[in-house]
C-alpha cells in the first residue's frame, strides 16, 4: 500500500511535454498525397533517397504532376557528415526550398540533417553533439517531408539525426526541436517488397524502440499508451511480416509501431540499447537495427538483474512484467518470460550476434566508456555499472 501512495505522489508532481512532426498523414496509399503537400511548401525539392534512387521514381513522377521540381540525392549507406555537406551544397545549387526525404532510417536522417543545415549559418560541427560545438539550431529546418519506406526507425516523427563521422569512428546526432518534419507521410504499401533481412532488422528496432521508451525514466502517460499499442501490434504480426511481405495487416501493424516507437522515443528517451548502437555502428560496419536487436535480450536480461538487486521496488520492474504480458500474451507471464520470448524472435529472425560484424572481447572496454558518455543511457531505468555494460557486450558476441 505504502509502494502506491508514493506512486501516487509522484504522477501528481510528473510534468511532460509532446512534440512530434506538425503533420502525420497515415494509410496505404498515403504517397499519392505528397503531390499537392510538396506544392503548398515550395516550388522546388531536394528529393533524398537510398542507394536505389529508381525506387523514388512514383514519388518523383507525383511530384511533376503537380508542379513542383525535384532533384534526386542518393544516400548509399548511413549517412556521414560529408552527406550532409554534399546535400545542402546540391540543395543550395537547384534552389530547393523543400527537403524530401523517401527511404529507409539513412535516408531519412540525411534529409532531416540537410534541411536543417539549408536554414542555419555556420557548418555541421557547430551543432553536432559529442564531436562538436554542441550549439543550439538557431532557426527552424527548411520545409521537410519524411517518407519512410521500412518499419522501423520512427525517424519520420524524431527531432534528431544519426550521422557517422569516419575520422572520429563514431555516431553522434545533430538534434533540436526545430528539426521536426513538417509532414510524415506513412505508407505502409512501400514497405511490401522488403527483404526478409531488412524487416527482420528494422522491425526489432521499432520494437526495441517501443520497449526502451516505455520501462525509460523519462516515461509518461501519453507515451505509455503509444508504447503498449505499438508493443502489442508488434508482438502479433513481426514474424508474419518477415513470412510474408506482401502480408497488408501485419505490414500495416509493424508501420503503426515504427511510428508509434518515434513518437515514444522522441518524448520519453531510450536506453542501454541505443547507448551502445551509436559507438558500435561509429566503429564497425554494422546495421544499426540489426546491433539493436542483437543487444535487446541482454540489455533487458541486465536491466531487470540490476533493478532486483538495486532498485526491487522501482516501477520499471512492473514495466517489465507488462512488456512480457504484451508480447507472449499470458496475463500469468513473468518479467524473465518476456526476456526469453524476445531472445527467441531475435533468433527466429536469424538476426546475427555482433561477433559477426567484427566485435571482439578486446574492443569491450573502449565500446562501454564511449557508450556510458551517450544520451540514450540517461535514460535507462538504472545506471548500469561499467561490468554490467561488458557482460552486455560480451553476451552478445
Amino acid at each position: 500500500m505504502a509502494g502506491s501512495h508514493i506512486l501516487a505522489r509522484l504522477l501528481l508532481n510528473m510534468r511532460f511535454e509532446f512534440a512530434t512532426a506538425t503533420r502525420i498523414v497515415f494509410g496505404a496509399g498515403a504517397l499519392r498525397e505528397v503531390g499537392p503537400l510538396a506544392r503548398e511548401l515550395a516550388p522546388r525539392a531536394l528529393v533524398v533517397t537510398g542507394a536505389s534512387p529508381g525506387r523514388a521514381e512514383p514519388l518523383l513522377a507525383l511530384l511533376r504532376k503537380h508542379g513542383v521540381d525535384a532533384s534526386a540525392f542518393p544516400v548509399p549507406g548511413e549517412p556521414e557528415l560529408e552527406t550532409v555537406q554534399r546535400g545542402v551544397a546540391l540543395a543550395k545549387k537547384e534552389n530547393c526550398g523543400l527537403v524530401i526525404s523517401f527511404g529507409g532510417g539513412s535516408a531519412l536522417d540525411a534529409g532531416k540533417a540537410i534541411a536543417a543545415m539549408l536554414a542555419n549559418a555556420g557548418e555541421l560541427l557547430d551543432y553536432l553533439e559529442v564531436i562538436g560545438r554542441g550549439k543550439a539550431l538557431a532557426k527552424p529546418s527548411a520545409p521537410f517531408i519524411a517518407i519512410p519506406t521500412t518499419a522501423g526507425t520512427g525517424s519520420e516523427v524524431t527531432r534528431n539525426a544519426v550521422l557517422a563521422s569516419p575520422e572520429h569512428r563514431i555516431k553522434v546526432s545533430l538534434r533540436s526541436p526545430f528539426m521536426l518534419p513538417k509532414v510524415a507521410v506513412v505508407d505502409p504499401e512501400l514497405t511490401y517488397d522488403l527483404p526478409p533481412a531488412i524487416t527482420a532488422s528494422t522491425g526489432l528496432d521499432a520494437l526495441t524502440q517501443l520497449i526502451e521508451p516505455y520501462v525509460s525514466s523519462r516515461a509518461n502517460p501519453m507515451t505509455d499508451a503509444l508504447c503498449v499499442e505499438g508493443i502489442r501490434r508488434a508482438a502479433q504480426s513481426l514474424r508474419a511480416a518477415f513470412a510474408d511481405g506482401r502480408n497488408a495487416a501485419a505490414r500495416f501493424d509493424m508501420a503503426v509501431a515504427s511510428l508509434f516507437g518515434g513518437l515514444a522515443l522522441a518524448n520519453a528517451g531510450l536506453g542501454a540499447v541505443h547507448g551502445f548502437a551509436g559507438p558500435i555502428g561509429g566503429q564497425f560496419p554494422a546495421p544499426h537495427g540489426a546491433v539493436c536487436a542483437a543487444l535487446l535480450p541482454h540489455v533487458m536480461e541486465a536491466n531487470l538483474r540490476a533493478l532486483r538487486e538495486r532498485q526491487p521496488a522501482a516501477q520499471a520492474l512492473q514495466r517489465y512484467e507488462e512488456v512480457a504480458r504484451l508480447v507472449t500474451g499470458s496475463a500469468s507471464a513473468t518479467a524473465e518470460a518476456g526476456v526469453e520470448w524476445v531472445r527467441k524472435l531475435v533468433a527466429d529472425l536469424k538476426i546475427p550476434s555482433l561477433g559477426h560484424y567484427g566485435l571482439k572481447r578486446e574492443h569491450t572496454a573502449g565500446l562501454v566508456e564511449k557508450s556510458s558518455q551517450a544520451s540514450s543511457m540517461k535514460a535507462n531505468p538504472i545506471t548500469l555499472t561499467s561490468e554490467e555494460l561488458a557482460g552486455i557486450l560480451e553476451c552478445a558476441l
